[in-house]
């Protein structure tokens, strides 16, 4: 596996080297240049606990989180393996672990593989980290599926290897697809010839809708070095609990090569507070409970979004199929310019909207629309948009 040139991966000096075989031996050095205040009295009182920085986040927090995901994964079907708390890194954001991820993989210039239609938000990071975008396309034929041919032309065409990794997001958002078996089988296979690491976003995985059968989650992929990333923002419903994770797997040698890297990336960014790792095994305690909450809203407005566009046929307006995630897309007639269509919305409803073009779909009469508001609000916003466009198809 190919790594960035960006992470200084230079020998220990003798010292270092000496610090790292006293470790080993259990020998705990005291340092003439400590200057972590928590190990002298400093500190104050109510953040009395000594401070020991673990580049992949507090160790208490890991272990917590490895209990969590392994139990979780004993009910799912795809039979990964046991969770090691070494092999998470724990951080503030998804965002973030996108970061980190295009700095170990991507010198600048280089190449990342990213969906369309997609969500933005990769392509500005990657902007952020000097990285370049470029993108394969998800087709709609009545269901969601990636040109997985696409792929294989771009990665055969790249004899630069300047592209370092693909990214798939598993449900993507906003068409709400899962990554299919067969896709996933020819992705590994892929991958793993061109020397290219799987990013894989997972962070609305709970949330199913309309599923195929074989779903499962890419964290734990061992055919090929795999960065799977989750959070508290999409499983507790709550973008304010600022926790992400990483979880590295892979072939033994890639993870091995990639964790050594990321340690130090990781330590040079320092690693989650004690502040918020500390509430890390309360907040997991409330995981199932809060994610059946929202999949039971999400799943509901799904079936009443269906029911109502079903029962007005003459509004031309349809919802394309979703698997899983939290919002739909809706589809008017194309004669209806996207931005037409949301500039009346406010003008007459007060109400604003992401048109598909904000997602790279390729032609007029997408809507996205969120599943989360309760019944009766969402009743309405279905409501003001059937009025809207009736409106603009007459005009």
């Amino acid at each position: 596996m190919r790594f960035s040139s960006r992470v200084d991966m230079g020998e220990p000096n003798a010292i270092a080297q000496a610090e790292i075989a006293a470790a080993r031996h259990g020998t705990k050095l005291r340092k003439l240049n400590d200057s972590n205040p928590t190990r002298f009295g400093l500190a104050p009182r109510i953040l009395s606990e000594e401070y020991d920085a673990n580049p992949r986040g507090p160790l208490m927090a890991r272990r917590a989180l490895a209990n969590f995901l392994n139990e979780r994964n004993s009910f799912d079907s795809h039979g990964a393996s046991r969770i090691d708390a070494d092999s998470l890194y724990v951080l503030s954001s998804t965002s973030q672990a996108y970061s980190w991820l295009f700095k170990l993989l991507c010198d600048p210039g280089d190449i990342v593989l990213a969906p369309k239609p997609g969500y933005p938000l990769i392509a500005s990071i990657a902007k952020l980290e000097g990285v370049t975008t470029m993108d394969y396309r998800l087709q709609y034929d009545g269901s969601w599926f990636i040109d997985t041919a696409e792929v294989e032309a771009l990665l055969e065409a790249d004899t630069r290897h300047h592209i370092r990794a693909l990214v798939v997001i598993n449900p993507n958002n906003p068409t709400g697809s899962y990554v299919k078996p067969g896709e996933r089988e020819r992705f590994v296979e892929l991958c793993r010839k061109y020397e290219v690491a799987i990013i894989a976003d997972e962070v609305f995985y709970d949330y199913d809708l309309k599923p195929f059968a074989g779903n499962a989650r890419w964290a734990g992929e061992k055919g090929v070095l795999t960065f799977a990333l989750d959070g508290f923002s999409k499983m507790l419903a709550a973008p304010h609990a600022k926790v992400g994770w990483i979880q590295v797997s892979g072939p033994q040698e890639d993870v091995e090569q990639a964790q050594r890297r990321l340690d130090v990336i990781a330590d040079d960014y320092l690693p989650m507070g004690d502040l918020i790792a500390t509430r890390i095994p309360e907040l997991l305690a409330l995981a199932p409970e809060q994610t059946a909450l929202v999949k039971q809203r999400v799943q509901n407005n799904f079936h009443m979004v269906q029911r109502i566009l079903e029962q007005r046929p003459e509004h031309l307006v349809s919802m394309l199929r979703a698997e899983g995630g939290w919002n739909v897309l809706l589809r008017f007639p194309a004669v209806v310019d996207d931005d037409t269509m949301v500039l009346s919305l406010i003008e007459r409803h007060g109400l604003s909207g992401q048109p598909g073009y904000f997602f790279d779909l390729a032609s007029d009469g997408y809507l996205t629309v969120s599943l989360l508001p309760e019944p009766e609000e969402l009743t309405h916003r279905i409501d003001e948009v059937l009025d809207t466009i009736a409106m603009l198809c007459k005009a």
